[in-house]
């Protein structure tokens, strides 16, 4: 059986802090060394046990409908869809344009909710141009679980910005996502330039 090999100095990364303040090598535990370092992100821990959401059977896009815009993160509304900030976004901007009606399927959807949800992508494409300068988009759906939906129960549409440059290594390597402005602050932002653009006719 062969002896575990320390690093160098050279070769250790800085010295990692638990959130406690204690360092890592003065911490109990077992485990041995290796070359990742370590983010600690405490606040993730009330979403990763679920804490604040709802139960099972409710759906977050049936309840935004019945918040403020504030509070939903709600951008703008029409008449059978709505343009929502999603809260947990792949770039800053990224939203979502989604039916009131609680329908999983688009090929389920009416033909009045198809026509404004695609004027509302198109305008969301206007805003965030003029809002934040993107010089691209990806849009899409995800239609079911088997294909990445995250709430496979009620269709939504993603309209994220892109810009040159915006990838690096923090989504890939710190699997975390880097983004210039709190939520309510995009959305304020983006609610007054929904206002500002010419609506679609």
């Amino acid at each position: 059986m062969s002896a575990e090999v320390s690093p160098s100095a050279e070769d250790s990364p800085a010295v990692e802090v638990s959130p406690g303040g204690v360092s890592l090598e003065e911490q109990a535990g077992v485990g041995g060394p290796d070359s990742f370092q370590r983010l600690y992100t405490p606040h993730r821990l009330a979403y990763v046990k679920g804490e604040g959401r709802g139960r099972d059977d409710e759906c977050p896009f049936c309840s935004i409908v019945g918040m403020s815009d504030e509070d939903g993160l709600v951008v703008a509304r029409g008449k059978a869809v709505y343009a929502v900030l999603n809260l947990y976004p792949y770039n800053a901007g990224h939203l979502l344009v989604v039916p009131y009606r609680h329908v999983a399927d688009y090929a389920d959807l009416e033909a009045g909710e198809i026509v404004e949800m695609a004027f509302f992508v198109r305008r969301a494409l206007r805003v965030l141009r003029a809002a934040s300068g993107a010089h691209g988009f990806n849009t899409g759906m995800n239609l079911g679980h088997v294909a990445g939906a995250g709430i496979a129960s009620h269709v939504h549409q993603h309209v994220v910005p892109r810009w040159g440059g915006d990838t690096n290594f923090m989504p890939v390597v710190g699997v975390t996502r880097v983004l210039p402005a709190l939520l309510g602050q995009t959305r304020q932002l983006l609610a007054e330039a929904w206002a500002d653009t010419a609506p679609d006719e």
